[in-house]
């Protein structure tokens, strides 16, 4: 058996001799060099039009190419034999690895427990005491614990020599991608590495500090910028990695250079087609998986690195695309003298044959590492069974999995190495391991004495640097240089992100538009002098805070600067530059827009020096706070503490910019903050600006005593015993100069403007670039990590429910499969019998709208399912098996599907989609809920409710048992890796118990052993009596043998075979030979299908259309007959007719299962509710400190309404939080509302039911921090005033809550929803009636003043603090004038103080007046249009806004999904 043959044949059989054991015989190469050639051929797609370079396509239509052949051998060896003749050095780099051990965090069998809302609580409180304790430990180290360790990857040794590939094999968690992250110097997420490492010889120390991009690791996920092309992605890796004139061919350009690269390998991974489409992501529409996969690899080969390393790099690609790759790596490995090193999944004969030697690894030890020919044969003498057409890799595999192993004819686990230890052990004692060690020693010695292939490397890493670049630094290019293709790369990026621009845009533009309008027109008169620096305040804030949406990207963009910087693209501190640099084209642009409109139509100074100087600090401002935010970006590890840290800042940097509170009014111990507040010096350099260009005229309410309504007694102008109120104002004249308005008012300085206030400004704008680029640079935060599974701890429910799996485990363990199986059966065990139901399809066509017509995806497929089988649903990438899959199952909501579809014999019903499941491709579950948790979801929702709680629950244990989730029965969904996650979908749907399981692509991203496990786990189910259909991608020739029946696809939605399988595939393989397509015995048939169909690169074989043969055959007349009895079968049988019902459970009991769940979310959430709750609690204690215990003077009067105002912000937090979890959540409820879980309007009721106790908890916390310390209820309402206001706090915060709520429900996608936020919360809080009061707010804006609930908010707290409160005046406070000779105070100015309030302080005297504007705190809300007697109408009508919202939200989430299929 070890020579067992495998998929080593080309298509016409003829087979490629096997190679010696250490290299790939070059007449193998060659031959397979003539199949390459022709398979990677270019596919040149012909571009629409030159006007439109970036393509959007449709990914499930095929496509027609042209191809023209390219040699990729000859390619590459006349440019490396170019290289030679130029006297270019080579890059040979052997690596050897000895003792090479990897440890991480954490005690074997320690679980890491979730953390929840309460915990975190409680350690918030105990910050301090930690805080204390470990700076003690820091000074005493007796006391510092030992952490606890874990080896992750035993020690292991070994060489790989230059042009050797080396495969990596073991199943999951076996430490494969340890293994690989180590050998590419990718150390920081281990917590210790011992061993020795060496690449050519030199240190892994030495080759991080000054080779690191020589050495690079593609990882398994593909990460890219989704708005730019593939070409541009491959420009951006070349433009940094392009040697300097030294490194290349005499006479060759840069740009010719680029140019050779670029399309080599775009041609050699077949993706030229795709240069001018957007490589996309979940959210933007661009190339498919596969190519996005093979991008990947493009950019890391873009790198010209020597030691590769690729983890899982054929996820994705179907099996010939694999192949072709993987040959093509083989020619580079060869000719370019590469060392390259491999894990794959699912991996076929003809892939394991082109690697020179394999590495097995069983829980982190090494069980084999040796020729990949000689592999086979040493398991099978250490007394494994091989099973016939199972490819090495998979049998390698499998002998280390304790489910899948199958010992040889009489021998046991007694006598067969199986454990890990034991296998390492016997690999120990084993000739390969004395060889390598053998070869290890002299490969050592070797690189000691001759040094040349080391000295040729760093030589040749010398010439690649460009001029002027140090020898010491691991780039090729240099600072500048990195910092140009940054800019020319984010430049093109904002560029293309045309939705972002236009919202960006646009959005800035209303928000000015609202801003200049609300100000509209300002006059330089008494009424034009505070509401001209409240203009200036809310222009700068508005466009200053505009930038905190910066943070989140700073996060998104992570995961990419961490893999570039690894491929040492470039220094991470170059990124902060750039990313200023290229956002300037674009910010300058918009904020000068926004500028010219909120100056000039609020008539600031209309001059060209007044308005350039108020833009240049506008500019200033915005520049600054976009490094201020940018900082927090890169220091915080997660958005939730960026997000506490920035309202740290954001509450002083308003209160304190000198506007709201003056300079020389702000408590002593507090004053400080102003000094180094940005925005304070960008607010006070505007007022400058304006008021030296201005002066006012008093009038109107500025002048004391006036004439109030029906008196006619004083001057109507500034008279000589009248006096001015306005700040710098002279006695007798009614112009007040600016300058001094602003010095007497604000204590502003006007030579200040540019000697102080610019240059501070501008220091802060090169103190946040240089703050970015530190922490960029010195002190990266990288999400991610190595994987940790988080478990909830066991109650006394699921401890019982685990013992009792466990037992059944160990009762089943050390019995064969069969034998487990038979226990089971005596036992009366879990294996079910499911009620499947036969389900029938005839002459199904699918039509999708496409820009100018239709187009058709599926064409008159015929089929059926019956219980008891399993279908497999296959074809060429674009031929619409997902499509299909989606019609069949009836989730498709676009689009017109025409055909017969029958159930049981009868038309589909109402119920249909509630019961039949379909597992989705896409694993989206709650993240936080534990796999038993989701489980009993399902089942507690699709389960009819006659059906007891106790029976359901019985069956979620049997379906973990039957899926093997014993061990992560109670592990949290998010923390789950790929297979166990796809195990879960497939159980969240058989908790349904349906009568049809759909299946898509269940076994893509899965390791060929867990694939195999998941189609037996299927067969298990067929057995029992499920109905199955399913897609299925690269299925070994095992694999496709588990199925009963395969519908064959090709491109269009065409009909190729549908019908059975046979053992061996030999009823498929026979009705391919009647039409001319003769499989070889030795090739997979799935794979040889596909090929003869011409479904991957090769050609199809024959000169007929498939489908045509189909449609004249013997077998399509035999599935029309077979529907036919099936359908007079089933629709015959008498059955009683039940009540049908679009959802299994009433509304009541929906909403019950799904507010648990949404609590238990919340609750397990502590960073979304503690930073809710922190920001309130801060802002509120805040904004208090600044205005403690308030008096009765004026001022303090004036500071308690900006006290209540704060309260407007509450919304605007909870708003900006809420919205990304609300579309998160509707992610998961779309996945679910397509199998009828629960109802829209539950969904809804269910999200606002789960935020209403946190809401009340952050609400009570701001109230008590706002009433006490601020000193409320001094007023008539008294005491009982300050539970009214808590009243009001807690309906504005609910009003937040529903409104971000209803505008997630109305936002496609996370990216949009925020963009709402400034415009509604900046409308809200302008026309509320205290930024600019209602006498002064011009007419045409009136509506709004009342459609705003902030204007019921104000009044109703405005009113219910201020009633009856007396007013006293300071003595800084008192209005002074003189009366005309022979007047007391009271004679001349009684009838101003009857008829506009206020008292006199000295009513008799006649001379030197004193006069307080208010003596009761009414006085001053009742010309603002508040009543203290409307404070329950207007908390009763915020409250309805709060419904409204709700209600909106409810509808919107009924009608609007965002979810196309």
């Amino acid at each position: 058996m070890a020579d067992s043959p495998g998929d080593d044949r080309t298509l016409r059989g003829d087979a490629t001799p096997l190679p010696d054991s250490h290299h790939v015989d070059v007449a193998a190469a060659e031959a397979q060099f003539h199949e390459l050639e022709r398979a990677l051929s270019v596919r040149s797609r012909q571009a629409d039009s030159d006007d439109h370079p970036i393509k959007e396509r449709d990914l499930e239509a095929g496509e027609k190419r042209e191809e023209t052949a390219f040699d990729l051998k000859a390619y590459l060896s006349s440019s490396n034999d170019a290289y030679q003749k130029a006297g270019l050095a080579h890059k040979h780099v052997g690596v050897t690895w000895e003792n090479l051990q990897v440890d991480v965090v954490g005690g074997v069998g320690q679980k890491i427990y979730v953390n929840t809302f309460g915990q975190d609580l409680m350690s918030f409180w105990l910050t301090p005491f930690r805080m204390l304790y470990s700076a003690v430990q820091s000074v005493v180290p007796a006391i510092q614990p030992e952490l606890p360790l874990t080896t992750i990857l035993h020690p292991s040794s070994g060489l790989l020599k230059p042009g050797e590939m080396c495969l990596v094999l073991g199943c999951p968690g076996a430490g494969c991608t340890t293994f690989l992250k180590t050998i590419a110097n990718e150390r920081k997420e281990y917590a210790r590495i011992s061993g020795d490492v060496r690449y050519a010889g030199i240190d892994a120390h030495e080759m991080a500090k000054y080779y690191k991009g020589e050495v690079v690791y593609n990882e398994e996920d593909d990460r890219h910028i989704a708005t730019l092309t593939v070409a541009q992605t491959i420009n951006f890796a070349l433009s940094l990695k392009t040697p300097g004139p030294k490194g290349r061919l005499p006479g060759m350009s840069r740009k010719e250079f680029d140019q050779a690269v670029r399309n080599m390998l775009l041609n050699m991974l077949n993706i030229s087609h795709t240069a001018n489409t957007y490589v996309g992501d979940e959210f933007v529409r661009g190339v498919s998986g596969g190519e996005r996969k093979r991008v990947s690899i493009a950019e890391m080969m873009a790198t010209r690195a020597h030691v590769l390393c690729f983890d899982n790099s054929t996820r994705g690609l179907d099996a010939s695309t694999a192949l072709d790759f993987i040959k093509a790596l083989r020619v580079m490995t060869n000719v370019l003298g590469q060392t390259t090193f491999a894990t794959l999944y699912q991996a076929g004969e003809g892939i394991y044959d082109q690697f020179d030697k394999v590495l097995v690894l069983d829980k982190g030890r090494t069980v084999y590492f040796g020729p990949t020919s000689e592999a086979r044969k040493y398991f099978e003498d250490l007394g494994y069974k091989s099973l016939p057409r199972q490819t090495t890799a998979d049998y390698l595999t499998g002998c280390t999995d304790p489910n899948e192993r199958q010992f040889a004819p009489g021998r046991s686990v007694a006598d067969v190495p199986s454990t890990p230890e034991q296998l390492e052990q016997a690999f120990l004692q084993s000739r390969f391991c004395a060889q390598m060690h053998d070869d290890l020693e002299k490969y050592k010695k070797k690189m000691e004495v001759d040094k040349s292939d080391q000295e040729a490397f760093r030589k040749a890493v010398i010439a690649d640097k460009k001029r002027g670049v140090s020898k010491k630094s691991p780039y090729t290019l240099g600072f500048t240089g990195q910092v140009r293709a940054l800019v020319i790369r984010q430049f093109q990026m904002r560029l293309q992100d045309r939705f972002q621009l236009i919202t960006s845009f646009s959005l800035s533009t209303i928000l000015a538009l609202v801003i200049g309008a609300a100000y509209y027109n300002l006059q330089l008169s008494s009424a034009g002098a505070f509401t001209r620096g409240s203009v200036i305040f809310a222009g700068l804030l508005t466009s200053a805070l505009d930038t905190f949406g910066e943070m989140p990207v700073q996060m998104l963009g992570r995961p990419i600067l961490k893999k570039q910087t690894s491929y040492a693209l470039y220094r991470p501190a170059a990124v902060a530059i750039a990313n200023t640099l290229s956002d300037i084209p674009f910010s300058a642009a918009r904020i000068l827009i926004y500028d010219l409109i909120v100056y000039f139509m609020s008539n600031l100074s209309r001059t060209a020096g007044g308005f350039f100087t108020f833009h240049l600090f506008a500019y200033g401002v915005f520049l600054t706070m976009q490094g201020f935010f940018r900082t927090f970006g890169a220091m915080c590890t997660n958005f939730d503490s960026a997000f506490r840290l920035a309202v740290f800042f954001i509450p002083n940097m308003v209160l304190y910019a000198g506007y709201m509170i003056p300079v020389f009014q702000m408590k002593r111990w507090l004053f400080w903050i102003y000094y180094i507040n940005p925005v304070a010096y960008a607010w006070v350099g505007c007022m400058e600006n304006e008021f030296m260009r201005i002066s006012f005229t008093c009038d109107g309410s500025s002048i004391v005593p006036r004439n109030p309504p029906g008196v006619n007694k004083y001057p109507d102008g500034l008279g000589p015993n009248q006096v001015c109120t306005l700040f710098g104002s002279m006695p007798g004249q009614d112009i007040v100069s600016g300058r001094n308005y602003i010095n007497v008012g604000f204590g502003l300085n006007v030579s200040d403007l540019w000697r102080r206030n610019f240059l501070v400004l501008l220091g802060f704008f090169f103190l946040f670039q240089l703050t970015q680029v530190l922490l960029v640079e010195y002190f990266p935060q990288y999400d991610g990590g190595s994987a940790v599974t988080i478990y909830v701890p066991e109650d006394s429910d699921t401890k019982k429910r685990n013992e009792r799996l466990y037992e059944r485990k160990a009762a089943r363990r050390g019995k064969s499969a069969e034998d487990a199986d038979l226990s089971e059966k005596e036992q009366g065990g879990t294996t079910r019998r499911f009620n499947g139901k036969p389900f029938t399809w005839e002459q199904v066509n699918y039509h999708v709208p496409v820009p100018g017509g239709v187009r058709r995806l599926l064409h008159d497929v015929y089929g059926y399912v019956k219980p008891g089988t399993m279908t497999a649903l296959m074809g060429a990438s674009g031929a619409g098996k997902t499509t299909c899959l989606d019609v069949l199952a009836q989730r498709k909501n676009i689009g017109v599907v025409s055909g017969t579809l029958l159930l049981d014999g009868k038309p589909l019903q109402l119920d249909f989609a509630r019961k039949t499941a379909y597992a989705e491709q896409m694993d989206v579950h709650e993240g936080s809920a534990t796999v038993r948790e989701a489980m009993r979801f399902s089942a507690y929702l699709r389960q009819p409710p006659e059906i007891s709680k106790e029976e359901k629950d019985q069956y979620v244990e049997d379906m973990i048992e039957v899926l093997e989730l014993q061990d992560l029965a109670d592990a949290l969904v998010f923390s789950l890796g790929v297979e166990a996650r796809k195990r879960l979908t497939i159980g969240v749907e058989l908790a349904s118990r349906p009568e049809l399981l759909f299946l898509d692509e269940p076994t893509s991203g899965l390791d060929g052993q867990s694939a195999w496990n998941l189609v037996r786990f299927l067969r298990k189910l067929a057995d029992n009596g499920q109905a199955i259909l399913c897609t299925i991608h690269q299925p070994s020739s095992l694999l496709i043998q588990s199925f009963d029946k395969l519908l064959l696809l090709e491109r269009g939605g065409e009909t190729v075979y549908f019908g059975d399988i046979g053992p061996d595939c030999h009823i498929l393989r026979d009705y391919f030979a009647r039409h001319g397509a003769h499989c070889p015995p030795n090739v997979n048939p799935a794979e040889f299908m596909l090929d003869a169909i011409g479904a991957g690169l090769s050609p199809r074989i024959g000169d007929r259309d498939w489908k045509d043969h189909w449609l004249e055959s013997q077998e399509f007349k035999e599935v029309l007959a077979e529907i036919e009895r099936i359908k007079h079968s089933t629709s015959s049988d008498g059955e009683e007719h039940k009540k049908l019902t679009l959802y299994a459970t009433p509304f009541w009991n929906q909403l019950r299962w799904v507010v648990a769940r949404n609590n238990m979310k919340l609750w397990r959430s502590p960073d979304y509710v503690f930073s809710r709750l922190f920001v309130h609690a801060f802002i509120s204690l805040f904004v208090s400190l600044s205005f403690l215990q308030l008096g009765h003077s004026v001022r303090d009067l004036q500071y308690r309404v900006f006290g209540i105002f704060w309260a407007t912000i509450l919304p605007a937090i909870v708003m900006g939080q809420l919205e990304p979890m609300w579309i998160l959540s509707r992610r998961i409820f779309i996945r679910e509302a397509s199998s009828r879980m629960y109802s829209p309007y539950v969904f809804a009721i269910g999200q606002l039911i789960g935020e209403v106790p946190y809401s009340l908890l952050c609400a009570i916390v701001y109230w008590v921090l706002m009433v006490y310390p601020m000193g409320f209820g001094h007023g008539s309402a008294g005491v009982g005033g300050t539970f009214f206001q808590l009243l009001v706090v807690i309906f504005v915060e609910m009003f937040g809550v529903s409104l971000g709520q209803f505008i997630g429900a109305i936002s496609p996608s996370m990216q949009v929803a925020p963009l709402f936020n400034p415009f509604i919360i900046l409308v809200l809080s302008t026309f509320c009636g205290v930024t600019i009061p209602y006498p002064t707010l011009a007419t045409y804006w009136r509506w709004l003043y009342q459609l705003s609930p902030y204007t019921r908010l104000t009044s109703a707290m405005v009113s219910t603090e201020l009633h009856g409160l007396t007013i006293t005046c300071n003595p800084d406070e008192f209005i002074q004038f003189n009366p005309p000779s022979g007047q007391t105070c009271q004679q001349w100015a009684g009838e101003f103080v009857d008829g506009l309030g206020g008292y006199l302080a000295n009513p008799n005297d006649t001379t030197a007046c004193r006069y307080c504007q208010y003596s009761v705190g009414d006085q001053f809300f009742l010309p603002l249009n508040i009543r203290y007697e409307d404070r329950w109408r207007d908390v009763w009508v915020l409250f309805a806004f709060a419904v409204f919202n709700f209600i909106a939200t409810i509808i919107a989430s009924r009608f609007l999904r965002y979810a196309k299929r």
